[in-house]
């Protein structure tokens, strides 16, 4: 793993660097009301809150934007050819893989340092439940990413498969970066560091995608929906399984008044 890629780990690591013990404001340890039976109304809330989310359909209205006037295809040559951020393909490639690792790593710190309770044997099953969450939305993620590999056959930029559409790398980064912006919530710490944290996290996933791209793999518009994808089932399955309270971090709304519409943003931490 590179040196950059090792740094904002470490940012991640001092922001959480509560012991995992102690109980959220609530009284409850975070886990602790895991379930596989939420019920249906909150599934639904989850899912419509969910598709809601800027991460989510910002991505999505980027990809759609990438079509016009060939955009895509144009953007995806020229950081083949000129490799701005990374230098070369292969170190792009590179750096795709060590980013993808790091993101899955953030988001297991975070579990560790989410508080589940001082007793020992409450710890383990707490955050046993809540990593099972975690686990089963990025399992969601492969599944569904694959899915649509196989159902929209689309070429890579680089003619290697035709496995372009959405970027595999970038919905894996995405859901565990999201899973880990989430956790924090959960985490007392300085806001200067979850702010840092939450940077580094969404520096992670938007890596991934360029380097994606620059690597020859993708299209833009591949990776901006695997980023869709990521970040819809990592908030969905952490508010409709995880039993939490609720965490949002951010929302944007559209409602509708007597002169036209208006956008309300809603940012909590």
């Amino acid at each position: 793993m590179n040196r950059p890629t090792r740094c904002l780990l470490a940012v991640i690591v001092l922001g959480c660097c509560a012991t995992g013990c102690g109980t959220l404001p609530n009284g409850r340890g975070w886990g602790e009301d895991a379930t596989v039976a939420p019920g249906w109304d909150r599934v639904r809330a989850a899912a419509a809150k969910s598709a809601k989310d800027p991460w989510v359909w910002g991505p999505l209205i980027g990809a759609a934007v990438f079509q016009i006037d060939d955009w895509d295809r144009r953007t995806s040559d020229w950081a083949r050819e000129d490799t701005p951020v990374f230098g070369s393909q292969s170190n792009a490639d590179q750096w795709s893989d060590d980013l993808r690792k790091a993101s899955a790593v953030a988001n297991y710190i975070t579990v560790l340092a989410t508080p589940s309770g001082s007793d020992a044997g409450d710890w383990i099953v707490n955050k046993a439940k809540g990593a099972l969450v975690g686990i089963a939305a990025t399992a969601s993620t492969v599944a569904v990413t694959n899915g649509l590999k196989d159902a929209t056959q689309r070429e890579r930029p680089n003619g290697e498969s035709n496995e372009s559409l959405p970027s595999g790398h970038t919905s894996s980064s995405a859901v565990h970066t999201r899973l880990a912006s989430l956790n924090l919530r959960s985490i007392d710490m300085d806001d200067g560091w979850r702010i840092a944290a939450d940077t580094g996290l969404a520096a992670m996933t938007l890596g991934t995608a360029w380097a994606r791209i620059e690597a020859g793999y993708h299209y833009p518009s591949d990776t901006l929906v695997g980023m869709a994808l990521g970040n819809f089932l990592a908030a969905f399955f952490n508010d409709a399984f995880l039993g939490l309270d609720d965490s949002s971090v951010a929302s944007l709304s559209l409602q509708t008044v007597p002169d036209g519409a208006t956008l309300q943003w809603d940012w909590r931490f």
